[in-house]
């Protein structure tokens, strides 16, 4: 070391320059430790709030996934939130073990991208759209992976629950927000429309905020599941 408060250090991976700051330096292991530590991601007012006062969180973290990007594992951004997470380009490795957990049917696969991108939207409008009756027992299995949630009540007869996705569905997909979805180009390249789809067809923009709408009110506590019984019993 030349000086005090420099630290020599070699390149980091392919050749990209390591921190040379003895604070740098701290500062990225302290923000690695809380990312790696971490079951959940975590947002910049967390990681703020556990690193020391000054500390640039937001440069930290920029360099930190500078360093990662060409690694096994990338610091990435879902949610909002910051964590780490399996490079891309190896998902395969991991494949077999997320299909294990997450076996949904093709009828509660369907039902999520609906709610994903029409949001929010009640058990009828999902059965409208999907064409079919949806049951009960589909939306329950949803529910059960935290991937969606009831939102509030549409103001219409019958007062039916709308439901939305969560913070969980982004940060299982890995996506900063909703929008981040693909479009419908990007869904006919992947091959999940048909190319004879009608000119008319459009893919909504997804919304998932988290404030009711003007059309819905809030869930009231004690009447959910007998209302929905009867919102059962008229379909």
């Amino acid at each position: 070391m030349s000086e005090p408060d420099q630290l020599d250090l070699e390149d980091g991976p392919e050749g990209t320059e390591a921190p040379k700051s003895v604070d740098d330096l701290s500062g990225l292991r302290m923000v690695e430790a809380l990312l790696f530590a971490s079951s959940e991601p975590l947002s910049l007012e967390e990681l703020t709030l556990r690193l020391p006062e000054g500390t640039d969180v937001v440069g930290l973290l920029e360099e930190l996934q500078r360093l990662y990007a060409p690694r096994g594992v990338n610091v990435i951004r879902v949610a909002g939130k910051w964590c780490f997470r399996t490079a891309e380009d190896l998902s395969f490795l991991m494949h077999r073990n997320v299909e294990e957990q997450r076996k949904l049917s093709r009828a509660a696969l369907e039902t999520l991208a609906i709610i994903a991108y029409h949001q929010p939207v009640t058990r009828a409008e999902i059965e409208e759209i999907r064409g079919v009756s949806t049951s009960k027992g589909t939306l329950d299995v949803l529910l059960e992976t935290t991937w969606i949630r009831m939102r509030g009540r549409r103001r219409t007869p019958g007062r039916p629950v709308t439901y939305g996705t969560t913070e969980h569905f982004l940060v299982h997909f890995g996506l900063e927000n909703v929008k981040d979805l693909p479009g419908l180009e990007e869904l006919k390249g992947a091959g999940l429309l048909d190319s004879a789809i009608p000119a008319s067809f459009m893919v909504p923009t997804p919304n998932d905020d988290t404030a009711l709408a003007e059309d819905e009110d809030p869930l009231e506590d004690g009447t959910l599941f007998d209302d929905e019984t009867d919102e059962t019993a008229q379909t």
